[in-house]
């Protein structure tokens, strides 16, 4: 067996399907494993998951340090560019004392890997990391006690170094751990009772690091679930209906039969061509003919809204303190406006691909997936097998921002490997993509706020609707409050006209536009700079500290609202990291077209275990967030999704991209926070306020499109 180095990404032993956690041990032979116990999911994540209310209670998760030096983490995580395959193994490096190049990571492979509910909200680092340092402690105290029987020299006086243990005393006196390792098969279970190092030990944590697996991404070398090639495989093209109220009434597929070397597969609801070629069989595919049944409908992008409001649910109070009365009557100015946020797509440039092999009464599936484990156990349902018999074994993932949790694609391409005796390639056509993929739901935010005559604020009322909590409660001094979300009950009936998921951050984009946009709003009216008036209600050292930090890098010179330059400025919370976004913006009063010229986002997000990684994640979430805030809408008609293409579906262009500043605020002593997603979620807000500051128009709606700035500036005078 060729070893498996990720980080030289030698997939040739993670393609092999009859490769099992059993056979790896076997195979490695020596070395000292290390269990470590993640506990209970917190939660943050228990609301984020509905796959188990809580993680395993037995060691779920551990690392082998190998005869040959090499250490080995295995994690039921998966990359999709967010970068964990290198920040976890900065943790592991730095705990275990040896150098980065020396970790393999183990990915998302349900046979060799733990169980894990998934990736998604940021929680890889701060919630996986810490229980990996210990596991790295505790492994680098196994290997001391080794070497002090070896060396003959008590423990307290050895000092391990880039995988090396020393005699501090006689640095003649060495051995290394692939020595230590050779001919012993030790387990070990983390007990945290071994203490991790402290920020000023640090040698590989806080520093920052290209990905580990750049090179081979801009090369075209990495292996996404597309370029699985199996003997024999043939490439799907599945039926759609046109809509998803749609009832079949019909079908023929006589035509389709007629076209040689074609498979054409009706199994209850799934309908589909397969071949050896893809075009031919998404040619083939158009031979169908299927009719429907397709119920009137008057919902679509404009009318959703207040469908959304008459079938809203009751309120759930998230979070009070004080009296509305009481806030009233202290406010010299009260406001009340409606915000509201409309469908957004995931469309990931990778489309949502899998390719399955059925074996008899085994199934192995390559998956673009961010939840392998949840797959392995959707598969085994749908073809009726033991889920110990299902194995998933995760390439790299192109993008999934919460869309890839479904698994839709992996239990077609399971299903109909099994019906066809055929191993099978599913990948979504761009109009799969943006039909069949869940969305960010629209959503209607009503707040009313007021302010004193010295410009602090008195009252607050949120009442968000089917957005969520995230993002939902305010972090200013308010000392009258309330906040209501409305959203369904797990099994109610879902009042959208297809399904809605997780979308980056989820609901946090909405809430935050709508709390900063009015925040915006009443700076204005108490004719106080933004900037300050924020200062001035703020108490959280962490956010004032943010907003403090991205001030001066931007430059922010104090001026009442609307001061003509087109600057913005916005806040938020999101995966334990606070976060500070400034705009410009330049808008064309004749086109309502905004241009934004320069944004700059500060994080407070603890340890930042990669600074490098973590800019590169926050000017992609900058990037993204372009996209929501100026352009990305959803149209449809019922269930019809009517952009089924970049055509009519705009998202950022690198034409688009302003001048952008990352500031990481230096707090190393906490513990890391995610990075992911919280510099996405104030860009809704940031263009919207310095859209505001440019042209004195308010645009209470997402995104900002040139239609809807001159409504504003209309409605203005």
């Amino acid at each position: 067996m060729k070893k498996e180095h990720i980080f030289d990404l030698d997939f040739t032993d993670i393609m092999d399907p009859k490769f099992d956690r059993r056979d790896f041990i076997r195979a490695a032979g020596g070395g000292i494993f290390i269990f470590m116990l993640l506990g209970h999911l917190p939660l943050e994540a228990q609301q984020e998951s509905t796959a188990r209310p809580q993680l395993p209670t037995d060691f779920n998760a551990f690392l082998r340090i190998g005869e040959d030096g090499r250490v080995s983490l295995f994690t039921g995580k998966i990359e999709m560019g967010q970068g964990v395959i290198t920040s976890l193994a900065q943790m592991l490096a730095d705990e275990l004392d040896v150098e980065l190049t020396t970790i393999d990571m183990v990915m998302g492979d349900t046979d060799l890997c733990p169980w894990d509910m998934g990736t998604f909200g940021s929680m890889s680092t701060r919630f996986f990391g810490p229980p990996l340092r210990e596991a790295g402690a505790e492994g680098r105290h196994v290997l001391i006690q080794l070497a002090a029987e070896y060396l003959n020299v008590p423990a307290g006086e050895l000092i391990t170094v880039d995988g090396v243990v020393y005699n501090n005393h006689n640095k003649n006196q060495k051995v290394t751990y692939a020595q230590l390792a050779k001919g012993k098969a030790i387990g070990r279970h983390a007990t945290g009772k071994v203490p991790v190092k402290t920020p000023d030990q640090f040698k590989v944590m806080g520093k920052s690091y290209n990905h580990q697996d750049a090179f081979v991404k801009v090369t075209g070398k990495a292996h996404y679930a597309g370029d699985i090639r199996l003997p024999g495989m043939l490439y799907a093209a599945v039926l759609r209906p046109p809509s998803h109220a749609a009832n079949r009434t019909s079908l023929d597929l006589s035509e389709a039969r007629k076209v040689n070397g074609a498979v054409v597969i009706h199994d209850n609801d799934l309908v589909a061509v397969l071949h050896e070629l893809p075009d031919v069989a998404e040619e083939t595919l158009t031979k169908i003919k299927a009719t429907y049944d397709i119920p009137e409908s008057d919902l679509n992008e404009k009318t959703i809204f207040d469908h959304l409001l008459r079938v809203a649910p009751a309120g759930e109070q998230i979070a009070k303190n004080g009296s509305q009365t009481v806030g009233t009557r202290l406010s010299a100015t009260v406001v009340e406006k409606t915000y509201l946020d409309g469908y957004v797509a995931h469309a990931p440039i990778e489309p949502h691909t899998a390719v399955a092999h059925v074996e008899g009464d085994k199934a192995t599936v390559w998956p673009s997936s961010q939840t392998p484990f949840r797959a392995k156990d959707e598969v085994a349902e749908a073809l009726g097998l033991k889920a110990k018999n299902v194995r998933i074994i995760s390439p790299f993932v192109g993008g999934g921002f919460g869309g890839k949790s479904r698994n839709l694609q992996v239990v077609e391409a399971a299903r109909l490997s099994k019906l066809s005796g055929k191993p099978v390639m599913v990948a979504w056509t761009r109009g799969d993509e943006f039909f069949k993929d869940s969305f960010r739901p629209a959503a209607v935010v009503k707040i009313r706020s007021g302010i004193d005559k010295t410009g602090h604020l008195m009252l607050w009322n949120y009442d968000v609707y089917f957005a969520g909590q995230r993002g939902a409660t305010h972090f200013y001094s308010i000392p009258n409050s309330l906040t209501v979300s409305r959203y369904p009950r797990w099994g109610e009936k879902s009042p959208h006209p297809f399904a809605v998921g997780a979308w980056r951050a989820p609901g946090n984009n909405t809430n935050t536009f709508a709390r900063e946009s009015h925040i915006d709003i009443m700076a204005a009216a108490a004719g106080i700079d933004p900037v300050e008036f924020r200062l001035q209600n703020l108490t959280d050292p962490k956010m004032t500290g943010v907003l403090k930090a991205a001030a001066k890098k931007f430059g922010w010179t104090p001026a009442k609202g609307p001061s003509g330059r087109g600057y913005g400025v916005a806040l938020g919370i999101d995966a334990g990291t606070y976060v500070a976004s400034m705009a410009e913006v330049e808008v064309d009063t004749k086109t309502g077209k905004i241009r934004v010229k320069r944004v700059l986002a500060a994080q407070d997000m603890g340890l930042a275990v990669n600074p490098e990684g973590s800019a590169i994640q926050m000017e992609g979430c900058i990037t993204m967030g372009l996209g929501y805030a100026l352009a990305e809408e959803l149209h449809f008609k019922g269930g019809a999704v009517q952009d089924l293409n970049f055509d009519s579906y705009d998202i950022p262009r690198f034409s688009w991209l302003p001048e952008i500043e990352t500031v990481i605020i230096d707090a190393k002593n906490d513990p890391p926070q995610g990075g992911g997603e919280p510099a996405i979620v104030t860009m809704g807000a940031v263009i919207a306020n310095a859209v505001f500051d440019a042209v004195g128009a308010r645009v209470l709606q997402m995104p900002l499109t040139p239609e809807r700035v001159l409504e504003a500036m209309k409605e203005k005078g």
